[in-house]
């Protein structure tokens, strides 16, 4: 770093809070560097900040604040300063926004102290109380990972005195350890896998890519596409470099962290919701020092202090969660190229169903494709078979055709596992009253409240609301009269359950995991065969290896294509596909059966074919013919506030200024209620901007709408390239 500013030098400080400008300070005496994290009064508070160089505003010396301190942390890179403002500009977002992203570690500036962590040790303790059976079975459930006391006393919700007692009584073990120990090192000499001939060249591929620093890993499900890009991890440490592994899944993470430390003897650091504040800290420490050589993450991981980032893979690539959709909203996948490009790092973008996006930079040679064509070890891909649910009889409140019904039977006599796929939450997506017609809906949103069973719940899915489920309408008074239309995962797993009661099933969705480890103890149970037929939501799509299942049944094919999304065809597409693709991974052939009322859709058709290409091709071609991304630009502009009139207001306003942008060719659709018109108690309107591909969307969106950000109490957000429109 050969930025060095001298005592008494003004500075330019970015700070994360939303104040929409870098502040001045003068350089203490110890001096700062370029990039120096550092901590200053802002107002009544004290805050950290980075220095951004030189200040290049006029004011009286004598008015400046000094820096109180520069914190003992190796100064911010150019490399990621120069991200950061790229990620500001791409997405209109304040640099202070996106600042945060990179900040978000506790006691950043503090000095390393000694670590008091707790533990599980035993259970042999005989009576115990409610209390102290809730610490230790979380602890159990975190068998291998201790905590902070303060947080098992907000997890459990029990006081400190509860883990004391537990120490005294050695079922907790307490040990002292640095803040911020180093992580053991990765070995990359050591022989991973045996690959196949088609991973063997993939590998030399990659490796011979040349100048092109984006890879699309386009392979089939069970292909082993992972083992290809452990090898190019393997490659990165070698050259004495740091990896990130960003997935789409939480749930992921703990079966790709046991296959990285058999692959290099040693376990990578982890990034995500999941981990404690102090794992957190530490892995932000050692990253910072380039002392961690493989970081595994959530979308969040990109945003780390790497020193020299060597390569980024980008699992799943084509997963809708990468897309942020609140705050900074940002593409993780687009955001890994943009870092790889500036950083010389070669970014891997892995999928067994390509994003379109990605699939026509590949064609088009932006990037370098790599195609694995066959599954590892010689297993099969399942054959797909629609079922046609209009030539099925099927009784009122029933799911499962008979020809799925049968099916599963067989899979049941021979020992083997079955999927049964929906994509709804939930127990049943609407409660009406039978009475007076009424729905219970959110007072909050413009959203029908979800009930949710097995935890005796009505949800709203769009703010998180919950209310207990009534025995009586609240609009007419009517005593039982409320019925349930529609099926949710809950609903399917009952009627599952009524057919197969010696059955062992098991319910894979998001919102029934309340940790990390409790979702890892359920996938252990699938994977050993504990569980005869899954029930699952998308959770079951991503990249999990259930040896034993040979069926997957898809209950309702035509849930995605419904409505005007854009991406509704792509989405349904790959979702089906990965799904499929959890079957007759081993030795065993798999097979899918679709229920679809719609078998002559192009998306069915297509999932029938197994024709990947031509599917992308027709996609891309009616892609084109519309200026729709990839080959046009897309940016949404979503206004929300309290006062409906104002929202509107604001809208025609913002419509009545467009003149200058509609005379570029811009088109512009809206102001118009958003399919979701109220969120928390926010009415909200949407208008979408429709631009030619190479059009510079963001410098004239600035122009146009930063004018009004603070506008009548309207909240005012730019999404640039949207991936949903609700």
């Amino acid at each position: 770093m050969t930025d060095f500013f001298k005592k008494g030098e003004i500075v330019s400080v970015q700070v994360t809070q939303p104040i929409g400008t870098a502040l001045s300070y003068k350089v203490p005496s110890e001096g700062c560097y370029l990039g120096s994290y550092v901590q200053v009064t802002l107002g009544q508070k004290e805050v950290i900040g980075v220095v951004w160089g030189l200040s290049t505003i006029n004011l009286e010396a004598d008015k400046i604040k000094v820096i109180l301190k520069t914190l003992k942390i190796k100064p911010m890179t150019n490399e990621l300063m120069n991200f950061l403002e790229k990620v500001s500009l791409y997405t209109i977002t304040p640099l202070s926004s996106v600042l945060r992203l990179a900040t978000r570690v506790p006691n950043l500036g503090s000095a390393e102290v000694m670590n008091k962590k707790y533990s599980f040790s035993s259970d042999e303790i005989k009576k115990l109380t409610t209390s102290r059976s809730k610490v230790l079975n979380f602890l159990k459930e975190n068998h291998n990972l201790n905590f902070e006391l303060s947080e098992i006393v907000k997890k459990c919700g029990v006081s400190p005195s509860v883990i004391h007692g537990l120490v005294s009584l050695e079922a907790i073990s307490v040990d002292y350890t640095p803040k911020d120990q180093e992580f053991l090192s990765l070995n990359p000499f050591v022989k991973g896998k045996l690959l196949t001939d088609e991973q063997t060249l993939a590998v030399k591929k990659i490796r011979g890519a040349g100048t092109c620093n984006t890879i699309l890993l386009n392979g089939v499900t069970g292909s082993g596409k992972t083992e290809v890009y452990l090898e190019c991890i393997a490659d990165c440490i070698k050259e004495n470099k740091q990896a990130l592994v960003l997935l789409p899944e939480i749930g992921l993470t703990a079966e790709f962290l046991a296959r990285v430390e058999a692959r290099f003897g040693a376990r990578p650091g982890e990034w995500h919701s999941g981990i404690n504040v102090t794992e957190r800290r530490r892995v932000w420490k050692m990253v910072s020092q380039g002392k961690l050589q493989l970081v595994v993450g959530a979308r969040s991981a990109l945003f780390l202090p790497f020193q020299t980032l060597g390569l980024i893979v980008v699992d799943e690539e084509h997963d809708h969660s990468y897309k942020q959709d609140d705050g900074v909203l940002y593409n993780a996948r687009d955001m890994a190229v943009f870092r790889g490009s500036l950083s010389t790092a070669r970014v891997v973008l892995a999928s067994a169903t390509p994003s379109l996006e990605s699939w026509v930079n590949a064609r088009k040679g932006k990037y370098f494709g790599v195609n694995l064509e066959w599954r590892y070890g010689g297993a099969t891909l399942p054959s797909i078979t629609a079922i046609d649910m209009r030539s099925e009889s099927l009784s009122s409140g029933k799911w499962i055709s008979p020809t799925l019904l049968d099916k599963i039977k067989e899979k049941l006599e021979k020992g083997e596992q079955t999927l049964l796929f929906l994509n709804r939450r939930g127990y049943a997506p609407v409660t009406i009253c039978r009475s007076c017609g009424e729905q219970i809906s959110c007072n909050q949103c413009d959203s029908r409240m979800v009930q949710h069973r097995f935890v005796e719940r009505l949800i709203c899915h769009q703010c998180g609301k919950t209310s207990k489920i009534p025995n009586k309408c609240n609009s007419c008074n009517s005593d039982n009269t409320l019925s349930v239309v529609g099926p949710g995962i809950e609903r399917l797993a009952e009627e599952v359950t009524k057919l197969f009661p010696t059955a062992r099933i098991g319910v894979l969705s998001s919102d029934l995991f309340s940790t990390p480890a409790s979702l890892r103890k359920q996938l252990s149970e699938i994977e050993n065969g504990n569980i005869d037929i899954i029930v699952g939501t998308q959770l079951v799509a991503k990249g999990h290896n259930f040896p034993k299942l040979t069926l997957v049944g898809v209950i309702d094919a035509d849930l995605g294509l419904q409505g005007a999304d854009l991406r509704a065809a792509e989405r349904t597409f790959q979702l089906i596909n990965q799904v499929s693709g959890r079957a007759g991974r081993q030795n065993k052939a798999g097979e899918t059966l679709i229920q679809t009322y719609d078998p002559e859709h192009r998306v069915i058709r297509a999932l029938l074919e197994a024709d990947l290409e031509k599917f992308w091709s027709l996609e891309a071609s009616d892609r084109e013919k519309a200026g729709a991304p990839p080959f046009g630009r897309f940016a949404g502009i979503i206004l929300s506030g309290a006062n409906l009139k104002n929202v509107e207001d604001i809208g025609k306003i913002l419509f009545n200024n467009s003149t200058n942008l509609r005379n570029s060719g811009v088109q512009i659709f809206g102001p118009a209620p958003a399919p979701f018109s109220r969120i928390k108690g926010k009415y909200r309107q949407r208008m979408l901007v429709k631009a030619e591909k190479d059009f510079p969307i963001q410098r004239f969106l600035k122009n146009w709408v930063l004018t009004l950000k603070s506008q009548k109490g309207v909240r005012i957000q730019i999404d640039i390239d949207p991936y949903n429109f609700l």
